[in-house]
């Protein structure tokens, strides 16, 4: 029990590439596997190790789905064994019939899907007796009948075939009959009893015989028939039939009643001798309930709707017998026709549950077949699909087909497929049947994310509560599953980055950004993130998105005073002013910077509080403090001004300024209002102090100055046709960094200050960023220590006839109208109010001129020598504010009390070296003392 191909089976170790070469080497393989089974096979019963002739071993068989199909499934697969199992009762005789017995299956594996062809032989048992169609069997024999003659009796019937089948036939003994057994032109046997001797109805009228038919089974096994034999008068001629063998052909769509054929017998006997029956002889009751026979006239006619596809042929013995009973008889064959009375049909006998949506082009989906019950051209079947489908049918053999991919397939267009497949037969008219089948795309992470946005730009006020919800991005994946799921991530940034994690975060699940501290918008203005959307496929897929982050500016910085300032005991700095000043006249300018940006830096001055209101008035927008009316005689020659600084913020921040302003029209002559002022240290300490500053500054200028003239010396050297214009040049460079004091503020410039090495000419001459001058320390020294170093050093430097010139008398045409100031000084149309600018660019220009303003204005006292003509400014605010960036701004700056401008080429063109002025800018206190 079991069968096999005949071609060898692979090794176990080359299982796994016979199963992924199966499919293209399958036709050159054994098309059948074979198994015999003896009928009547207990369930559960092992046909063959169905996993083993095919090559596979156990773990495969579960994971390739093997399986088997068929019209009607009698068996089944032993999932963990492989075995090849009988599932329901197999009657050989009521599934085959008579014939011989082959059950057709189909073995059927996926990754790859394939199909092999099984067929299972059903052996027959002796599970079946003879058996005759009657118990009785009546005759009438005409006592003149002569030994010899024969009656056909009819046959016995046994379902079994080959050795199980109806083998003889036995009579029971008796002295008038004998039993011939002849064989059928279809290959059957039928007994006939042959008259041995002569009846005789007066000693016996009737005989009592046994008919027994055998099989030749193991047990063989039997059925038996009485025959009853009556003799009657003498009848010496049987009938005798028109001829042997009636064929006929018959369509199967005719209707039950339709005439058929008639048969004919004739008996040369006369009289009721001469009467003839027809009957049917060992006609099968198919043949019996389709067909019906008129005894008189031999008419066959139709009882039953005809089937082609179940039976397509008739033959049936017909008997004629007289009234003397002898009878004979003839064949009678129908042939039915076929009809094209069937549509074909469509039987999916695999289908794959899982379709890659990156399936490359003829990959099998689906294993179907068709079958037609009609035969020639009535059952030639064709199949087609419906139209704009990525997919095609390959045709397999035996009606199998393949339905297998035949383009790109894009789950997420098109999810799944309804594919209808319809046959269509070649009769006339043809008949067509169709079946559909959903075909689901599974999907795989062929699509990245995308961002809703092509880019991010977020408007973040300063000083955001930490933790607070900035902007949110998202983005999509048409993928499904892990695949579709997307999170965020922050993969780039112009921040530092280790200090990225402490500005920004970003949920990865939502895409919502966070800020992880509060925004300085005077620290950090912009900056942007790469933000990254990240699936879970496998490779996973990602795109990047940016995201701009821009800080606005708060009103939260209040405006930092830069002139007039402090002293370094804290005091606030003097003024002086001419007595003889008139209405209008410039006494100094409050100069002031605001680290906001915007409306929020745009200042404004207002007059606090006034030892004589309305004596002084101050600048809206500039700063500038005037005198409001001329100097009266009760008027205190010493007066106190504070001055508020407001921003345009909401609400406003402020700072205040305090200007001691002394009239006089000398530094004798203020000397007495200063004296007023308190000690705040030791004199003879800060003395000391300051002439060590003194020398050391002396002695490193004068080392610099030693090795700067050696350097130029040599330079001279090498290239005479500069020597003229750098051989004197001491140039100073400022550091490439902002100083961090106005690191935070609105004017974020620096510029080269360079001091003529001849003392001949004091004059400032502000030079832009060259690249050839070299950086070296900044010969000034800007700590606040320098402003009482030139109150003690003015008197020896103005006693130096030879080194300084002496100060030309005031001149009154100093100053630059009021429509040649740029700026809101010098507005054209007079406004003090000033109009603020109309971008961010204009602000910082402002601010810049506001700066350069005051830097200058420091710096234009050490050009005039310091001494009475000095505004009490410091050198260090010069070089800390560079204007290499900004246009020249300088004329916008008034040095009160004296005709000394800070030019620039102008003044060289005119040849004219600036006259030293009678400064009205002192230190009070101590320090005049000194």
């Amino acid at each position: 029990m079991g069968g096999s191909c005949t071609q060898t089976r692979p090794a176990d170790r080359r299982q796994v590439l016979f199963l992924f070469l199966l499919p293209l080497f399958y036709p050159a393989l054994c098309e059948q596997i074979r198994y015999s089974i003896p009928e009547e096979l207990a369930k559960g019963s092992v046909v063959g190790n169905l996993a083993r002739d095919l090559g596979l071993s156990v773990l495969d068989v579960s994971a390739r789905k093997l399986r088997v199909s068929a019209e009607k499934l009698l068996f089944n697969v032993d999932a963990e064994s492989g075995d090849l199992l009988v599932k329901d009762r197999i009657d050989r005789e009521q599934i085959c019939k008579e014939r011989r017995c082959e059950l057709q299956l189909e073995a059927v594996v996926e990754n790859p899907l394939n199909i092999f062809h099984i067929i299972v032989v059903v052996e027959d048992i002796n599970d079946h007796a003879p058996q005759f169609h009657k118990d009785e069997i009546y005759l009438e024999i005409s006592e003149s009948v002569s030994p010899g003659t024969g009656t056909i009796l009819e046959p016995a019937n046994d379902p079994d075939i080959s050795m199980n089948s109806l083998s003889k036939y036995q009579l029971s003994s008796n002295e008038y009959f004998s039993l011939v057994v002849k064989d059928n032109p279809d290959g059957g046997k039928y007994p006939e009893l042959v008259l041995k001797k002569v009846l005789d109805r007066e000693t016996e009228s009737v005989h009592h015989l046994v008919l027994t038919a055998l099989d030749s089974g193991d047990p063989p096994q039997s059925g038996t028939a009485q025959i009853r034999v009556l003799v009657v008068d003498a009848n010496d001629n049987p009938p005798v039939f028109s001829q042997d063998v009636y064929k006929v052909s018959l369509r199967e769509d005719v209707p039950p009643g339709t005439f058929v054929l008639r048969v004919s017998a004739t008996d040369q006997d006369e009289g009721v001798n001469a009467e003839i029956t027809y009957s049917f002889l060992g006609v099968a009751d198919t043949a019996r309930h389709v067909f019906s026979l008129d005894s008189a006239t031999g008419n066959i006619i139709t009882h039953q709707p005809l089937d082609y596809e179940n039976v397509g042929r008739y033959a049936m013995v017909v008997e004629a017998k007289d009234r003397g009973s002898l009878s004979t008889r003839c064949k009678v064959i129908i042939e039915v026709l076929d009809e094209n009375d069937n549509s074909p049909e469509i039987i999916i006998t695999s289908l794959s549950d899982q379709i890659l949506e990156d399936s490359p082009p003829g990959m099998v989906v689906a294993l179907f077949k068709t079958r037609d019950q009609d035969s020639k051209e009535n059952g030639e079947v064709t199949c087609n699909l419906s139209r704009d489908i990525p997919f095609k049918i390959h045709s397999s053999s035996n009606n199998y087909y393949k339905l297998v991919t035949d383009g790109a397939l894009d789950r997420e267009r098109t999810p799944e497929y309804n594919v209808t497949i319809t046959a269509v037969d070649r009769g006339k008219p043809p008949l067509s049947s169709s079946t559909t089948i959903t075909l689901r795309i599974t999907d795989v992470n062929d699509n990245a994310p995308v961002f809703h946005q092509a880019s991010y730009v977020v408007h973040v006020v300063e000083n955001n509560p930490p933790g607070a919800s900035i902007a949110q991005v998202s983005a999509r994946d048409p993928d499904l599953g892990p695949n579709g799921q997307v999170v965020y991530s922050i993969v780039a940034s112009d921040l530092e980055p280790r200090a990225l994690s402490s500005y920004v975060s970003v949920n990865p699940q939502s895409g919502v950004v966070f800020a992880q501290r509060a925004f300085d918008h005077e620290q950090l203005r912009a900056f942007e993130l790469t933000l990254q959307a990240r699936d879970h496929g496998s490779p996973a897929l990602s795109s990047n998105v940016s995201l701009r982050v821009l800080v606005g500016d708060r009103n939260d910085n209040a405006p930092r005073v830069l002139y007039p300032a402090l002293g370094p005991d804290g005091s606030a700095l003097f003024d002086t002013v001419p007595r003889a000043a008139q209405p209008g006249y410039l006494v100094t300018k409050v100069v002031a910077v605001d680290a906001d940006s915007g409306h929020n830096a745009w200042l404004s001055y207002h007059v606090l509080q006034a030892s004589e209101p309305g004596l002084f008035s101050v600048g809206l927008r500039t700063g500038e403090v005037r005198t409001a009316r001329a100097l009266g005689d009760r008027d205190a020659a010493r007066q106190r001004l504070l001055v508020a600084v407001r921003d345009g913020g909401q609400p406003p921040l402020s700072a205040t300024a305090t200007l001691l302003l002394v009239f006089a029209d000398s530094l004798q002559e203020a000397l007495p209002d200063l004296s007023d002022r308190p000690s705040l240290s030791d004199p003879q300490a800060e003395l000391q102090f300051y002439l060590v500053v003194a020398l050391a500054l002396i002695s490193v200028l004068f080392l610099l100055t030693v090795i700067l003239a050696i350097a130029v010396r040599l330079r001279s050297s090498s290239s005479p046709s500069a020597r003229g214009f750098f051989g004197s040049i001491l140039c100073s460079k400022s550091g490439p960094e902002i100083p961090h004091t106005y690191s935070e503020g609105t004017l974020p410039y620096a510029y080269n200050l360079c001091v003529p090495g001849n003392q001949t000419n004091p004059e400032l001459n502000f030079l832009t960023s060259v690249e050839h001058c070299p950086a070296t320390q900044d010969i000034l020294n800007k700590d606040s220590s320098s402003v009482l170093l030139d109150s003690i050093l003015t008197p020896s430097i103005e006693a130096d006839k030879n080194t300084f010139k002496q100060q030309a008398p005031p001149n009154t045409d100093w100053r630059f109208s009021q429509a040649q100031r740029p700026g809101t000084s010098g507005s054209q149309n007079g406004d003090e109010t000033g109009t603020w600018p109309n971008n961010q660019f204009d602000t910082e220009m402002l601010q810049a001129m506001i700066l350069a303003s005051a830097s200058e204005a420091a710096d234009g006292s050490s050009t005039l020598g310091g001494g009475a003509g000095t505004m009490g400014l410091s050198a260090r605010y010069g070089p800390q504010f560079t204007l290499q960036h900004v246009p020249d701004y300088r004329q916008n700056v008034y040095i009160p009390g004296s005709n000394a401008t800070l030019t620039n080429a102008a003044g060289k063109r005119d040849g004219k070296a600036p006259a030293g002025g009678n400064g009205n800018k002192k230190k009070s206190g101590k320090k005049e003392k000194k």
